[in-house]
Protein backbone atom coordinates (compact mmCIF):
# COMPACT_ATOMS: atom_id res chain seq x y z
CA UNK A 1 0.00 0.00 0.00
CA UNK A 2 0.93 3.38 -0.87
CA UNK A 3 1.26 7.19 1.08
CA UNK A 4 -1.86 7.90 -1.89
CA UNK A 5 -3.95 4.87 -1.40
CA UNK A 6 -3.59 5.18 2.43
CA UNK A 7 -4.83 8.39 2.57
CA UNK A 8 -7.87 8.07 0.50
CA UNK A 9 -9.14 4.87 2.93
CA UNK A 10 -8.48 7.55 5.98
CA UNK A 11 -10.49 9.99 4.36
CA UNK A 12 -13.23 7.81 3.43
CA UNK A 13 -13.18 5.40 6.51
CA UNK A 14 -11.38 7.76 9.59
CA UNK A 15 -8.16 6.85 11.20
CA UNK A 16 -9.85 3.68 12.67
CA UNK A 17 -8.37 0.53 11.11
CA UNK A 18 -11.44 -1.50 12.48
CA UNK A 19 -13.93 0.65 10.10
CA UNK A 20 -11.92 0.28 6.95
CA UNK A 21 -12.81 -2.68 4.21
CA UNK A 22 -11.38 -6.52 5.61
CA UNK A 23 -9.00 -6.56 2.30
CA UNK A 24 -7.35 -3.24 2.87
CA UNK A 25 -6.72 -3.67 6.66
CA UNK A 26 -3.42 -6.13 6.60
CA UNK A 27 -1.54 -3.49 4.11
CA UNK A 28 -3.18 -0.46 6.12
CA UNK A 29 -2.10 -2.04 9.36
CA UNK A 30 1.67 -2.63 8.23
CA UNK A 31 1.85 1.32 6.25
CA UNK A 32 0.75 2.92 9.59
CA UNK A 33 3.38 2.00 11.30
CA UNK A 34 5.65 4.02 9.34
CA UNK A 35 5.55 7.74 9.85
CA UNK A 36 4.12 8.82 6.71
CA UNK A 37 1.23 6.42 8.07
CA UNK A 38 1.09 7.61 11.31
CA UNK A 39 0.88 11.34 9.92
CA UNK A 40 -2.18 10.50 7.66
CA UNK A 41 -3.71 8.73 10.65
CA UNK A 42 -3.32 11.30 13.59
CA UNK A 43 -5.12 13.86 10.88
CA UNK A 44 -7.79 11.49 10.46
CA UNK A 45 -7.87 10.50 14.20
CA UNK A 46 -8.73 14.62 14.75
CA UNK A 47 -11.03 14.92 11.99
CA UNK A 48 -12.62 12.00 13.71
CA UNK A 49 -12.94 13.27 17.00
CA UNK A 50 -14.39 17.06 15.49
CA UNK A 51 -16.70 14.98 13.86
CA UNK A 52 -17.36 13.01 17.19
CA UNK A 53 -17.95 15.80 18.94
CA UNK A 54 -20.22 17.58 17.21
CA UNK A 55 -23.79 17.58 18.70
CA UNK A 56 -27.17 18.23 16.81
CA UNK A 57 -29.17 20.32 19.46
CA UNK A 58 -32.91 19.54 20.28
CA UNK A 59 -35.52 21.52 19.25
CA UNK A 60 -37.39 23.91 21.25
CA UNK A 61 -41.32 23.97 21.81
CA UNK A 62 -41.79 26.60 19.73
CA UNK A 63 -39.89 25.01 16.51
CA UNK A 64 -42.23 22.24 17.12
CA UNK A 65 -45.49 23.44 17.73
CA UNK A 66 -44.78 25.63 14.55
CA UNK A 67 -44.25 22.43 12.60
CA UNK A 68 -47.34 21.42 14.01
CA UNK A 69 -49.24 24.29 12.86
CA UNK A 70 -48.13 24.67 9.76
CA UNK A 71 -48.68 20.88 8.80
CA UNK A 72 -52.48 21.58 10.41
CA UNK A 73 -52.95 24.55 8.09
CA UNK A 74 -51.25 22.37 4.88
CA UNK A 75 -53.79 19.01 5.81
CA UNK A 76 -56.46 21.45 5.50
CA UNK A 77 -55.96 23.33 2.62
CA UNK A 78 -55.44 19.90 0.70
CA UNK A 79 -58.48 19.00 1.64
CA UNK A 80 -59.80 21.76 0.76
CA UNK A 81 -58.35 21.13 -2.89
CA UNK A 82 -59.53 18.03 -2.96
CA UNK A 83 -63.02 18.67 -2.00
CA UNK A 84 -63.05 21.75 -4.89
CA UNK A 85 -61.76 19.01 -7.57
CA UNK A 86 -64.32 17.19 -6.86
CA UNK A 87 -66.94 19.28 -7.28
CA UNK A 88 -65.55 20.16 -10.61
CA UNK A 89 -65.09 17.17 -11.46
CA UNK A 90 -68.77 16.42 -11.20
CA UNK A 91 -69.85 19.73 -12.61
CA UNK A 92 -67.79 18.56 -15.93
CA UNK A 93 -69.40 15.23 -15.79
CA UNK A 94 -72.91 17.16 -15.45
CA UNK A 95 -72.46 18.59 -18.59
CA UNK A 96 -70.54 16.27 -20.29
CA UNK A 97 -74.15 14.84 -19.41
CA UNK A 98 -76.30 17.63 -20.85
CA UNK A 99 -74.40 17.98 -24.33
CA UNK A 100 -74.99 14.18 -24.94
CA UNK A 101 -78.45 14.99 -23.87
CA UNK A 102 -78.60 18.18 -26.17
CA UNK A 103 -77.25 15.62 -28.93
CA UNK A 104 -79.32 13.13 -28.39
CA UNK A 105 -82.33 15.09 -29.00
CA UNK A 106 -81.28 16.99 -32.07
CA UNK A 107 -80.43 13.28 -33.64
CA UNK A 108 -83.60 12.01 -32.74
CA UNK A 109 -85.77 15.79 -33.34
CA UNK A 110 -87.44 15.51 -36.64
CA UNK A 111 -85.77 19.14 -38.46
CA UNK A 112 -88.66 19.89 -40.84
CA UNK A 113 -91.99 20.04 -39.66
CA UNK A 114 -95.12 19.61 -42.75
CA UNK A 115 -96.12 23.22 -43.81
CA UNK A 116 -99.85 21.68 -42.67
CA UNK A 117 -99.25 21.45 -39.00
CA UNK A 118 -100.99 23.99 -36.98
CA UNK A 119 -100.46 24.05 -33.25
CA UNK A 120 -103.70 24.43 -31.52
CA UNK A 121 -104.87 23.62 -28.22
CA UNK A 122 -104.74 19.79 -29.15
CA UNK A 123 -101.44 19.55 -29.71
CA UNK A 124 -99.12 18.04 -27.05
CA UNK A 125 -95.55 17.50 -27.71
CA UNK A 126 -95.88 14.34 -28.68
CA UNK A 127 -97.93 15.08 -31.95
CA UNK A 128 -101.07 16.43 -32.65
CA UNK A 129 -103.73 14.51 -29.92
CA UNK A 130 -106.77 15.34 -32.72
CA UNK A 131 -109.97 17.69 -32.94
CA UNK A 132 -112.27 14.90 -31.10
CA UNK A 133 -109.46 15.05 -27.81
CA UNK A 134 -111.50 15.79 -24.86
CA UNK A 135 -109.02 18.15 -22.42
CA UNK A 136 -109.73 15.10 -19.86
CA UNK A 137 -107.72 12.67 -21.47
CA UNK A 138 -104.24 14.92 -21.69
Amino acid sequence: MDARRFAALAEAYGGDLRRWPQAERDAATAFASSETGQAISRRADTLDAVLDSYRVPHPGKALHDTILRTADRYIVRRRHQRFWWLGLGLAGIGLAGAIAGLALVTVVTPEVQPDHYVLDANATAFGDAGPDTIEEDL
